[in-house]
């Protein structure tokens, strides 16, 4: 029975740590109520528009603030107080949602607004996401940060699936002004757990944010080949096998292209993120974690290979579940490694190239595999990309050793620097 515990989701850090507990639950709210903005931002502008152009430019909106300004919103974590820093942030994306409710009140059709105010909310979070990273292992010791990753990556998981369901319902009872309201109100939890956190000024001296700091902190992450191995894993399976671009082109061409079919193809690796998380037991406790991170990015290139072989659905569907499980474990084991094999000094700055590459290797990926599909076909990017995938692993397992040396450690974060040299 104790073996078959050690598969399940630890919650240990929600029973023993309360500011984790509070912050964790308020994050949970604010996860579905980003993900109801989404949903509303989204809806607005194609009953607007009626373009997917149109709905593609809210994408871009969203998507270069997070690129351009992460590595930059990393070295203001390492400057200042993190908490302080993360309330100034979430505070700023509730007048934000609350703008948003006022031009929806205001029946606004202009689109500038809309754009304006999703550049708004993803530069916020460029700046305080890679601060709000650091928290965990302030406020869990070594062998709980795995868990408290598990934890997050699982409300996380929760929010994708609830936030657009709960979103549609809402719209439909009261319209789109609700959606928006609500990702106000969802703040408070956070707004809440953030004023109970302690003080949080980086541990061995802050640094002066800007260019400098954000260079220090590339040469800091290359004289670490775990943090680099790390980040190299994570580009392997996100641009070389990231697959969602292809999903209608394969729906048509192997399972019928009905739309609702659709649905179910794009849900699979969200229902299998879920059970990622829950079944992460056996992560929290890995004494090796980077084999464990090799191990499931190779899962998640056989997968994507299998589902581009796929020709009915009852086969493809189980591989992409398979697939969205071990992207969320490696998201797990990746966000582990770079939280206990770096120093608090710089856990702001390495969290930001954590957090571009998190942002920008799906997109790069999903044009990749859109354009290799438009020079061969749907079938052979998907297959090709899986493969692609297991020869980077092999090849990172090689020139990487430090990946499948790398230890957890068992107190401070520190003790993992000597074996990430």
């Amino acid at each position: 029975m104790p073996r078959r515990r050690r598969f399940v989701l630890d919650i240990t850090p929600l029973r023993e740590s309360a500011d984790f507990r509070r912050l964790w639950a308020g994050s949970s709210l604010s996860v579905v109520g980003g993900q109801m903005t989404t949903f509303a931002v989204t809806l607005q502008v194609y009953r607007t528009t009626h373009s997917s152009a149109a709905v593609g430019a809210v994408g871009l909106a969203s998507g270069l603030p997070l690129i351009l300004l992460g590595l930059f919103g990393g070295s203001f974590a390492d400057a200042v107080d993190r908490r302080r820093l993360v309330q100034a942030t979430s505070t700023g994306s509730v007048v934000v949602s609350a703008l948003l409710a006022v031009q929806a009140f205001a029946g606004l059709r202009a689109l500038w607004p809309l754009y304006a105010l999703v550049a708004a909310q993803s530069l916020l979070g460029a700046v305080g996401a890679p601060a709000r990273r650091t928290f965990v292992p302030r406020l869990l010791p070594a062998g709980q940060v795995a868990a408290g990753v598990a934890l997050n990556h699982l409300c996380f998981q929760v929010g994708l699936m609830a936030g657009p369901a709960l979103a549609g319902v809402v719209t439909a009872a009261g319209g789109l002004r609700l959606c928006y309201l609500a990702d106000v109100v969802s703040f408070t939890g956070t707004l809440y757990a953030l004023a109970r956190l302690p003080a949080m000024p980086p541990q061995g001296g802050a640094s002066r944010p800007g260019v400098a700091a954000v260079a220090e902190g590339l040469r800091f992450i290359r004289r670490r080949p775990i943090l680099t191995g790390v980040f190299l894993a994570d580009l392997d399976a996100m641009v070389l096998g990231m697959p969602f671009a292809l999903f209608p082109a394969l729906n048509a061409a192997h399972f019928g292209g009905a739309a609702p079919t659709l649905g179910l193809i794009t849900a699979a690796p969200a229902v299998g993120g879920l059970f990622g998380s829950a079944l992460s037991g056996a992560v929290a406790h890995a004494v090796r974690p980077g084999r464990a991170l090799l191990a499931s990015v190779t899962v998640w290139g056989a997968a994507i290979a299998g589902f581009g072989l796929a020709r009915t659905l009852w086969l493809g569907l189980p591989l992409l579940v398979l697939a969205g499980a071990a992207d969320t474990i490696s998201a797990i084991v990746r966000a582990t490694i770079v939280q206990l094999a770096t120093p608090d000094g710089f856990r702001g700055r390495v969290g930001g190239v954590d957090f571009v590459i998190g942002a920008a290797g799906p997109q790069v990926g999903n044009f990749r595999a859109g354009a290799v599909a438009s020079l061969t076909s749907p079938a052979v990017s998907a297959v090709g990309g899986g493969i692609a995938v297991l020869l980077g692993a092999g090849l990172l397992r090689l020139a990487v050793p430090a990946l499948t040396r790398y230890t957890t450690p068992a107190d401070e974060p520190e003790e993992a620097l000597d074996e990430a040299r």
